[in-house]
């Protein structure tokens, strides 16, 4: 099954993270499909940048978001509208 979900970047204390696309049997910051945005926690308000088109492709296609995403999708199409 194809899951979008978070990909762990940075050091520790410095993390940011990538929202990918990915194999839902693959380790978490393995081989990826695609790449669509990132989530960077760290400054205030939190920082999310999502490609909607390619978000909103993949979910057709039949990928499903992990929760984490998914809240973080709403919330990035409420702070456009």
């Amino acid at each position: 099954m194809i899951a979008i979900r978070l990909r762990r970047m940075g050091t520790k204390n410095r993390l940011k993270w990538k929202i990918v696309v990915a194999d839902s049997r693959i380790s978490r910051d393995s081989r990826l499909l695609e790449e669509l945005g990132s989530y960077n926690p760290r400054v205030n308000p939190s920082e999310v940048k999502l490609c909607r088109d390619r978000y909103d492709e993949w979910v057709r296609k039949g990928a499903r978001p992990s929760r984490t995403v998914a809240a973080l999708a709403r919330r990035q199409g409420r702070a456009g509208a």
